[in-house]
């Protein structure tokens, strides 16, 4: 596997980016093509012992900014380094894609060069979350904040399939994010969504609610990006609210600094789970390539696990499997013709248009 990384991208490019790169050639045995201006990315892998690793660079002097609009790097940024490096998986150089620069900018260029998959209306970025048993994905996670009920469906297909391949579940529990678990709960959107998902051949539970992103009982939880994006980001925040809480009351006084104290290995473990480097990046689902988006502030073990998670992804061949679900199960509500929402009222079924 040879993963083609964003040198130039994040927060604090790239320097880290340098270091997860060599770490996941070190550690992990990946080969790695950097993809930015040489002279600096020289002058970083200059720090590390690299002369027996396989990592490469691969120049290019143009960078795009956080600020920068999709649209601006599609027509202007030819030769921006997120864009060579999906160039060169576009041309079979490499096999997956890692940036953790400017996100929208990522996932317009990966859609325009890659194409979408086949069955696939909207791509959508999935994200691990952290659970009392495991973990869990949220689908979609910020890609699209306007949806039709057809697009959570593929979603909810798309993260069945990831679940399964990439993280070995056998049989992924998915739920629908929503107000509450009754039957009449919801909006227009979820109420369509999940009267089409209870008629599928996927393991479907229902409506859970947004603590079932932490609680462990569900594998995949399906939702707009809109929705995503703020549980996501609530999620971010959530350990270190806890964690500064805890430091501050330990300081209070010296029955919680004793505590505090015996407790430090289960607070470093639990530090760990959520911690979201562990995770590295979140893959875009649904386009016709392995590419995976990072936080901007990414660390160098972050970088590290996002090139292992993109190389995972080519290995197992997820596309493959993406594909072949998608065609599987929309086969199966025999989709046809589509109303001005994505799907039409057939007998007593719904069908959905490919």
């Amino acid at each position: 596997m040879k993963i083609a990384v964003d040198a130039m991208g994040g927060d604090f490019a790239p320097q880290n980016i340098v270091e997860g790169a060599f770490k996941a050639a070190k550690e992990h045995g990946v080969k790695v093509v950097l993809v930015g201006d040489e002279d600096q990315v020289s002058k970083e892998l200059s720090k590390y012992p690299t002369s027996k690793l396989p990592i490469y660079i691969h120049h290019t002097s143009h960078v795009v900014a956080m600020h920068d609009s999709p649209s601006t790097v599609l027509r202007r940024m030819k030769e921006s380094s997120v864009k060579v490096a999906i160039d060169l998986e576009k041309e079979g150089q490499v096999n997956g894609v890692v940036s953790a620069g400017n996100s929208g900018a990522a996932m317009a260029l990966a859609m325009f060069i890659f194409k979408k998959l086949e069955g696939v209306d909207r791509p959508a970025i999935a994200t691990i979350h952290p659970a009392l048993k495991g973990h869990t994905v949220l689908v979609d996670s910020g890609g699209n904040v306007d949806c039709k009920p057809s697009h959570l469906v593929q979603f909810a297909l798309m993260g069945d399939a990831y679940a399964k391949y990439i993280l070995g579940e056998k049989e992924p529990r998915i739920g629908l994010l929503s107000n509450g678990e009754e039957e009449g709960k919801g909006n227009e959107l979820t109420r369509e969504v999940h009267e089409i998902l209870s008629e599928m051949d996927i393991n479907y539970i229902g409506y859970v609610e947004g603590r079932a992103l932490n609680s462990g009982e569900v594998d995949v939880i399906v939702c707009d990006g809109f929705v995503g994006n703020v549980a996501l980001k609530i999620s971010e925040g959530l350990w270190e609210t806890v964690h500064g809480i805890l430091k501050w009351e330990a300081k209070d006084n010296l029955r919680a600094k004793v505590a505090y104290f015996f407790m430090r290995r289960a607070i470093r473990r639990l530090e760990k789970r959520f911690d979201y480097s562990e995770y590295g990046g979140a893959p875009l689902l649904g386009v016709n390539g392995d590419c995976v988006i990072c936080h901007g502030a990414s660390n160098a073990k972050a970088i590290m696990n996002a090139i292992v998670l993109a190389a995972s992804l080519a290995k197992n061949k997820l596309n493959e499997h993406l594909i072949q679900e998608l065609r599987e199960k929309q086969d199966l509500l025999r989709l046809g013709q589509r109303s001005r929402n994505g799907f039409k009222k057939v007998g007593n079924s719904k069908q959905m248009n490919e």
